[in-house]
């Protein structure tokens, strides 16, 4: 997470429903809630283009003004519009910054591994993002990862993470890997003219012979 947690100027909803969210959404506004730490939900409002950069920019954490006093909350859930490319309403749980969390970070890899040029070989990105646990004010906007120097696979235990912040998920999992395609298809290539090898020439040879056949008795 960056030093400085983002501060974000909310509006009260007194009226909820699919109808006022519409609406919200017209005049430039995203609609959420605010859950957590004993208190009652709150039904707030955002500026759409603000909150939108921010998530964006891989901001977790955020501080809402709401109603006069500031509170620290976590992006808990997305809700997308049904061709599932806008956001359409955010959840947000309050948290305080030595809080313990389980949250979902995103993993950008740049360089391009030295496997990659050679003959058949495929890039794969198995995984995008990773579930990590650590305190709410160790939560990094995201993981950079170089590929360069990789080998054939580059797992989750190979990702250098922040100090604080540990992976949920098993040290051999995959987060890119490398494969040979080409070589497979090769090998299968050179099976089939393996196993056809003798034989078309067999079945052209009868069936020439069946013609020859054929055309004889015919003139007889």
């Amino acid at each position: 997470m960056s030093n400085d947690t983002i501060t974000l100027e909310t509006e009260l909803r007194e009226r909820t429903g699919t109808r006022f969210a519409k609406r919200l959404r017209k005049a430039g506004r995203l609609p959420g809630v605010i859950y957590g730490q004993g208190d009652a939900p709150t039904s707030i409002s955002l500026d759409e283009k603000e909150i939108l950069r921010h998530l964006h920019d891989g901001a977790r954490v955020m501080n809402l003004a709401v109603g006069g006093s500031n509170e620290t909350c976590l992006v808990k859930d997305l809700q997308f519009g049904y061709l599932g490319d806008n956001v359409i309403h955010i959840d947000f749980t309050r948290v305080n910054l030595d809080q313990v969390v389980t949250v979902n970070v995103p993993v950008t890899t740049f360089g391009t591994p030295k496997l990659a040029g050679e003959a058949g070989a495929m890039l794969e990105v198995v995984r995008t993002e990773i579930e990590v646990e650590c305190k709410v004010s160790d939560i990094p906007n995201e993981i950079r990862v170089d590929i360069t120097e990789m080998g054939e696979v580059l797992s989750v235990g190979d990702l250098e993470l922040p100090a604080g912040v540990t992976p949920t998920l098993e040290a051999e999992k995959h987060i890119v890997h490398i494969t040979f395609v080409k070589e497979e298809e090769a090998e299968g290539e050179e099976a089939g003219v393996d196993a056809d090898g003798a034989e078309p020439e067999v079945i052209s040879k009868d069936k020439g012979d069946d013609d020859a056949e054929g055309d004889g008795d015919s003139d007889g």
